[in-house]
């Protein structure tokens, strides 16, 4: 069988150090939360819908609330008072706050007790609604079992809903498993979350409720045909990170790019907004049984990836234990790797087997998400082909768990169609044609993989003591990671983080707390 012999105490120590550099942020990150954070909860609190602008009823009542100076105490304790002193819902309270009828502040209080028991009512039938979601799931993945690994991951992403549902049924009965509905160009930046069907989007689809829901009847209507399940990916990463967690939740999504670090080197947001929101966002994606993934391909399509790959290793472990530290086990650990060395390197496909195996077997029972060759693909289109050929075969050489398929006009995010039926049958073939081809190899001791894949270890557990002894805000001003610095008081969203006050009450979070670690009480 096909597998490297690792340094067991290394990985140990990597881990261990991973573990540190997380429980850190979160400590130091402890006593604040952000407006998305608050946002969420007034969704969890049932609240939807726009007001007369188009603006958001969520961030009507969060401005509402931080105008008159008291959202350091959370948005659960006013809306709770007001629906108790009042006699109304949740949504009928953020409309009159946007008509300017209500003003929270001024509401008579009725006590912390019996807000908070308001409060953990209202949520509690959110949170029904996403086990229920999550139940869903589960008994049609019984009825409809997807057989064959690694799942086929597509992008289907015109911009238009519609457009979008008619090409995921198409590559879904292509041999797709999952698909990808890539969100539109600068969507991670905006500070809210558009509402209804879009129709208009730049380089992919808004990511909004509504399409979330037609998307996920339409796959669900596919499953039914294929006799398997089809899964369904966004994006719940940017300014409105747990918002989209929610979203996706409760209108059952079963995968979201959800990285600890992406939004502050990719997308210049903050560093303290970014880290505080994603810990409560990968609380909700563990509560609804949702993959997440993270963004390490990214990374080696910015730098070298032949010399990044402790970089990589090292923020897949920090990635790792910040997602144990918000209650997501293994297997909805899906973290993000890609086949991105410069081909022209003598043994560069060797190389990839290395750093394939290293990350499947650190990660064992983590869904690993292997992304294809994008980088040094030109306009030779059989060379393209043969790049994404050999992508096929490590990954599925490498036992990998889910394969964004590559394809000659990968960088447009809406391919055409003949190139994505093309390369989904070619990664079938090799699915097929290769599938038990590891077991027939074993490795020398001293080869080159073996060599490739300890000197990599080793480069990542110096590099992890570095960031260890620094810690991450440090590290990440100093370029550790994909060659970018980024400032911690710097980046986008910045205004959007607040220090709790002493009678700071989030029911969402104490009640996912309570669920996810119960086990650990």
């Amino acid at each position: 069988m096909l597998r490297l012999e690792i340094d067991g105490e290394k990985v140990e120590k990597c881990h261990e150090m991973a573990s540190s550099v997380s429980s850190r942020v979160n400590q130091e990150l402890g006593p604040f939360s952000t407006v998305a954070i608050e946002r969420t909860v007034a969704r969890f609190f049932g609240i939807d819908g726009v007001a007369k602008d188009d603006v958001p009823l969520p961030n009507v009542v969060v401005e509402h609330l931080k105008s008159q100076g008291r959202l350091e105490d959370g948005v659960a304790l006013h809306l709770a008072n007001a629906c108790l002193y009042y006699g109304e819902s949740p949504q009928e309270i953020a409309e009159k706050i946007a008509l300017g009828k209500i003003s929270l502040s001024q509401v008579p209080w009725q006590g912390r007790e019996a807000c908070q028991e308001k409060a953990f009512e209202l949520v509690g039938v959110s949170l029904e609604k996403i086990r229920e979601k999550r139940r869903e799931r589960e008994v049609l993945l019984e009825s409809l079992p997807v057989k064959e690994r690694p799942w086929l991951y597509v992008i289907c992403a015109t911009g238009n809903i519609y457009e979008d549902i008619i090409q995921a049924k198409m590559a879904a009965s292509q041999g797709a498993d999952v698909i990808a509905v890539i969100r539109s160009t600068g969507q991670s930046l905006l500070d809210y979350v558009p509402y209804g069907p879009t129709t208009e989007g730049y380089g992919g689809t808004y990511a909004t409720q509504e399409n979330f829901r037609l998307m996920r009847k339409a796959l669900d209507e596919e499953s039914e045909k294929l006799g398997r399940y089809v899964r369904l990916v966004n994006y719940c990463s940017g300014l409105c990170m747990p918002e989209i967690a929610f979203m996706g939740a409760v209108e059952r999504l079963d995968m979201m790019l959800n990285d600890a670090m992406y939004g502050i080197l990719f997308r210049d947001i903050n560093m303290e907004r970014t880290l505080v929101d994603q810990r409560f966002s990968r609380m909700i994606n563990a509560y609804a049984g949702i993959i997440i993934n993270t963004g390490e391909d990214n990374y080696l399509t910015t730098v070298d990836a032949f010399n990044a790959g402790p970089a990589v290793l090292a923020s897949q472990f920090i990635n790792y234990h910040f997602a144990k530290k918000a209650g997501l086990p293994d297997e909805y650990i899906g973290l993000g790797h890609a086949f991105q060395i410069d081909p022209r390197i003598e043994d560069s496909l060797t190389y990839e087997i290395a750093m394939a195996l290293l990350v499947r077997e650190i990660f064992g029972d983590c869904p690993v998400k292997y992304m294809p060759p994008t980088v040094h693909k030109s306009g030779d289109i059989f060379f393209a082909h043969v790049l994404d050929t050999c992508f096929n075969m490590v990954s599925v050489l490498t036992g990998q768990s889910i394969h964004l398929v590559g394809m000659l006009t990968e960088a447009i995010h809406t391919p055409l169609l003949q190139d994505r039926y093309l390369s989904i049958s070619a990664a079938r073939y090799m699915r097929t044609a290769a599938r038990h081809l590891a077991e027939n190899f074993f490795l020398e001791k001293d080869c080159l993989i073996q060599r490739r894949a300890s000197e990599i270890l080793d480069r990542t557990e110096k590099l992890l003591g570095e960031v260890s002894r620094k810690g991450l805000f440090q590290a990440i001003e100093e370029g550790t990671f994909a060659g970018v610095k980024r400032q911690r008081t710097g980046g986008k969203g910045r205004e959007g983080v607040f220090r709790k006050s002493q009678w700071y009450f989030n029911p969402v979070e104490d009640l996912l707390v309570k669920e996810l670690f119960r086990n650990e009480a």
